[in-house]
């Protein structure tokens, strides 16, 4: 298992010394450029801008695998035993290296690798742009040799394009004009808009997007929903009546758990007689955040953390696909309208219904496979403060594992009404199988 005891061990096997041969090493700066914290705040940085922007789960998801994987490709080289994502995932071909001889600063060439895949991808390209001006000047302030700036600058870039063209071609912008979801009003399992937004089906053709990882959308399939069914003797009946007896007595833990792990980027609620639209975290956001708070309190080095961030967002980005693609497959109603139709007419879910089909829970299959790549990482039983949701006025969230939380993410959607516990559980289980053929698949660094 490659875990951070691994890592430390690597640490002392190949040492910074080792790494400075081929990389801006000189005792002058090599502390401040392979400080962490400079891959740490880019990615967080692109986190905000993606909540202002608003971009729905999916699109979130493939934004950060991107920029991950600029980050890591530009930061590899300087780092003896890290090998490329080049034929490990789909599409990507061979990554352009620096040139023999000559003296880089990696850590530069990988923040300017970022900012520019995700300058291309968001909309905000001025957040970005003022984010890359302000890190481009600490770098500055280093005493780096100018044409050892340059050159790295000018290498990151270089990583950075040929990223974006290999984004070019994983069918995202084929799909912008594809048919929206047809609503099928005579078949009563069938997905309907939900309240208060009444929102068009989102992404329907995300099982059309070139997984990184996977050979295909349906290459793990959950387990299929529960048959549907109006008596009130079937399972699907109890499943609905079990989230309408939750709704009615949920604890305040529990209240709190469904908002801790909300990440709707877009909720609407009312204030008096208008519609107010709060802007929150994504779930992949959530979980970049966690990798975030896992590697500072493991003393991540940063190229320990770009490896991090590259295999949690590439799991991530797939779980998404394989959950989209069971969505827009079995098109499963969302418990608020089976129960407003079968049970109690004016119930509504404690957290708004999201615009797309039941089953799976998407946050419960990305959660589970961001879990199983950090625990895979980091050990069974390492333990964090995720601190996440505190800009959203919730308090920090102590976990033992990170299944612990990932757990936790899937229970939320049952106490926020907007799940079926069989949904939740099928993802859950899913997302697990997703990250664990992410992690034997994918091999960063040579064992």
């Amino acid at each position: 298992m490659r875990n951070f005891t691994h890592w430390q061990l690597q640490t002392v096997l190949f040492g910074l010394a080792l790494a400075w041969l081929v990389g801006c090493r000189s005792d002058t700066y090599k502390t401040e450029v392979e400080n962490p914290e400079l891959l740490h705040r880019g990615m967080r940085r692109i986190t905000d801008i993606m909540r202002h922007d608003i971009f729905s789960p999916p699109v979130a998801s493939r934004i950060y695998v991107y920029s991950a994987i600029a980050a890591y490709e530009a930061l590899r080289p300087g780092y003896e035993g890290y090998r490329s994502l080049a034929g490990q995932v789909n599409g990507l071909k061979e990554v352009p290296q620096p040139e023999a001889g000559q003296v880089y600063c990696f850590p530069l060439a990988s923040i300017t690798a970022l900012t520019k895949v995700g300058r291309h991808l968001v909309f905000s390209e001025d957040r970005l742009d003022a984010l890359k001006d302000s890190m481009l000047a600490d770098f500055n302030r280093m005493d780096i040799p100018r044409e050892v700036y340059n050159r790295s600058v000018a290498y990151g870039e270089a990583v950075a394009d040929h990223i974006i063209a290999w984004s070019k071609d994983d069918n995202y912008h084929q799909t912008r004009s594809l048919p929206k979801f047809a609503i099928d009003a005579k078949n009563p399992a069938r997905w309907v808009p939900t309240p208060p937004q009444h929102a068009d089906a989102l992404e329907p053709h995300w099982k059309s997007i070139r997984p990184w990882v996977l050979d295909s959308a349906r290459q793990f399939k959950p387990a299929p929903p529960i048959p549907y069914s109006e008596d009130k003797n079937s399972e699907f009946y109890k499943a609905a009546m079990e989230v309408y007896e939750i709704s009615q007595k949920l604890t305040d833990f529990e209240r709190e758990t469904a908002l801790y792990w909300d990440c709707n980027p877009f909720e609407m609620t009312t204030a008096g007689h208008l519609m107010v639209a709060l802007k929150k975290i994504s779930p992949t956001g959530h979980w970049i955040n966690i990798t975030m708070h896992a590697c500072r309190k493991a003393n991540a080095s940063i190229i320990q953390a770009a490896e991090a961030y590259a295999l949690v967002s590439l799991a991530v980005a797939d779980a998404f696909i394989s959950s989209w693609a069971e969505k827009y497959t079995s098109a499963l109603l969302r418990p608020e309208t089976y129960i407003n139709r079968l049970i109690d007419p004016d119930w509504h879910p404690y957290i708004e219904s999201p615009p797309f089909p039941e089953h799976t829970s998407g946050h419960a299959t990305i959660s589970g496979a961001a879990a199983t790549i950090l625990t895979n990482l980091m050990g069974d039983n390492f333990s964090f403060v995720d601190s996440t949701e505190v800009e959203f006025g919730m308090k920090p969230r102590t976990f033992t594992s990170f299944y612990e939380a990932s757990d936790q993410a899937a229970m939320s959607r049952l106490y926020g009404g907007i799940h079926y516990r069989h949904g939740n559980e099928s993802g859950r289980l899913n997302g697990r199988q997703i990250g664990q053929y992410v992690w034997e698949k994918v091999r960063l660094h040579v064992q």
